[in-house]
């Protein structure tokens, strides 16, 4: 009897987050401008994924014959100064800059959602502990702060996906820290604590599943900077290193050319813009559907 009541119990609190996990799914796939995020965010998935292969030249190829070349039905976006195609090496430059992106928020969200619950849900101590040095974090300049971490790692992707990671980590413990000082409260998370439910369970249990929805729309925006952070780092010659194709490199190398060809980096720089924008009409969706105070309109 005292486990059907339980199963039973089990049940009732696990059907409204399904039926509101479908019901924001519902709300994002009529948002107008969520839904255009996310089918350019499934088209750069798409390119990155199958960039390599539907390139129709090496990217690092080069053809002095085809120097500066326009675009044409060889090179449909010119070829940049060393005779590489141009289109070609952005479809394989987007795999880096979605790796990059993922790696690096992937690396923040876990490290600050972990740092971030464990000062919402400690002592005074330990949160103020761990807030100063989120602090400390927030005090520098993003592009600045990553230009330092890098100039003692050394150069190179793996490197700039680190450094992109630290830089973001404050965002998402404060995140993190702020839905945990709000749930913590709540009547379910008090009830555990009454029978004795240890934190760790309770935070994995109860808090953090509760705390999914702003880390989500967090992590979509996050992944738009973190994409224009490697293109600027790489533009700065500290991300990817020649010859490897990236967005951002190849802005650098096109700038001296500007003048003289203007396609080296006027398409690098909208497929950037483009990015960016997907993520950011993706985030703006997510925020829309997930947010309660939405949902009535």
């Amino acid at each position: 009897m005292m486990a059907t009541l339980a199963l039973a119990e089990q049940t009732a609190q696990l059907a409204p987050v399904r039926n509101l996990w479908q019901d924001s799914l519902y709300r994002l796939l009529r948002h107008r401008t969520g839904m255009i995020g996310l089918v350019i965010v499934l088209l750069l998935v798409v390119t990155g994924l199958l960039g390599p292969i539907v390139a129709p030249y090496d990217p690092n190829e080069m053809d002095f014959a085809a120097r500066f070349a326009g675009p044409s039905l060889a090179h449909p976006m010119g070829a940049d100064d060393f005779g590489r195609d141009i289109l070609s090496r952005i479809l394989v430059g987007a795999r880096v800059s979605l790796q990059v992106g993922i790696i690096a928020v992937t690396l923040a969200t876990v490290v600050g959602s972990v740092l971030g619950m464990v000062a919402g849900y400690s002592s005074r101590v330990v949160d103020e502990i761990i807030m100063r040095l989120m602090d400390v974090l927030f005090a520098f300049p993003a592009i600045l702060l990553a230009i330092a971490i890098l100039a003692m790692l050394g150069k190179g992707v793996a490197n700039a996906m680190i450094a992109i990671g630290i830089v973001y980590t404050p965002i998402f413990a404060r995140i993190a820290r702020s839905s945990v000082l709000t749930i913590r409260n709540q009547e379910y998370v008090e009830a555990a604590t009454a029978i004795g439910a240890r934190r760790l369970r309770i935070l994995w249990r109860h808090i953090f599943p509760n705390s999914l929805a702003p880390l989500i729309v967090e992590i979509s925006l996050s992944l738009a900077f973190a994409i224009l952070a490697e293109a600027a780092l790489s533009f700065f010659g500290l991300g990817t290193q020649p010859p490897d194709a990236s967005w951002g490199r190849m802005l650098s190398e096109g700038r001296a050319y500007f003048r003289q060809s203007i396609w080296l980096g006027v398409f690098p720089g909208l497929a950037i813009m483009l990015t960016v924008m997907g993520f950011n009409f993706l985030g703006d969706g997510l925020r829309d559907v997930l947010d309660p105070r939405m949902r009535d309109r």
